[in-house]
């Protein structure tokens, strides 16, 4: 596997708006310790009612995730939705074990590390932690088609992207290697200048509406497409 789509050029200007956290209003625990604990039980118990999806593609990471309709956005194939608003990298990797699904998936979907970003979080610290988690769902998932979505350019986090852009290139870089795609997700929510498209994001200027997951989903949904064929492919010569 390799990097199947190119790199966001560095824009070298900047728009005004101050990074923002995360507001997504589902991150509603009040323990400090345990920050996801209502959100990972919710998950635990949508396992327990719900058969499993054999050969799923299961989607993982923070809340462009999980305000993403995957299920209405992909009805071709069985989706496993596993974002959780506010998580960071090092929240993906503290609840790793409880975030699987019984069923092994066919693809994996990843998007992580904005923010850590937004916290404060060096480049160089996001990445590594971003690798080390597409290297343990490589370990666990070998057959698996794991993908990861480039970190994406917003409006209230504009002054963010050179950081951004350095974890994206990091990230990249080591796709071969560790035997992911990278998926460029970023390119398609920037208007004619370069900059952040506001019509694609919602009033806050963080999360994406449905214009802006109609983009993410034609990418996608044509690497899924790919991927399908890969397999088919395979099958057929083996």
């Amino acid at each position: 596997m390799c990097a199947i789509l190119p790199l966001l050029f560095l824009p070298a200007f900047a728009l005004s708006q101050a990074a923002a956290p995360d507001t997504s209003p589902a991150r509603v625990n009040a323990d400090p310790l345990f920050p996801f604990s209502r959100e990972i039980e919710a998950f635990a118990k949508a396992e327990e009612k719900d058969p499993a999806v054999p050969d799923a593609a299961l989607f993982l990471g923070s809340s462009s995730i999980r305000l993403w309709d995957i299920h209405s956005s992909f009805p071709d194939v069985g989706t496993v939705n596993r974002g959780f608003g506010g998580a960071t990298t090092r929240d993906v990797l503290h609840y790793y074990p409880r975030l699987l699904p019984h069923a092994k998936p066919r693809s994996v979907i990843v998007y992580v590390g904005e923010n850590d970003l937004a916290g404060g979080a060096d480049p160089q610290n996001v990445a590594r932690e971003v690798l080390a988690l597409l290297k343990r769902l490589r370990a666990d998932y070998p057959k698996a088609h794991i993908a990861y979505l480039s970190l994406k350019p917003s409006p209230i986090r504009w002054t963010l992207w050179p950081k951004m852009a350095a974890v994206n290139i990091t990230v990249a870089a080591r796709a071969r290697v560790q035997r992911f795609d990278y998926v460029d997700v970023g390119r398609t929510l920037l208007a004619p200048d370069g900059l952040p498209d506001a019509s694609l994001f919602r009033k806050d200027g963080l999360h994406m509406n449905a214009r802006g997951y109609d983009r993410w989903t034609r990418v996608v949904d044509a690497y899924l497409d790919r991927m399908q064929i890969a397999d088919s492919r395979a099958v057929a010569t083996s």
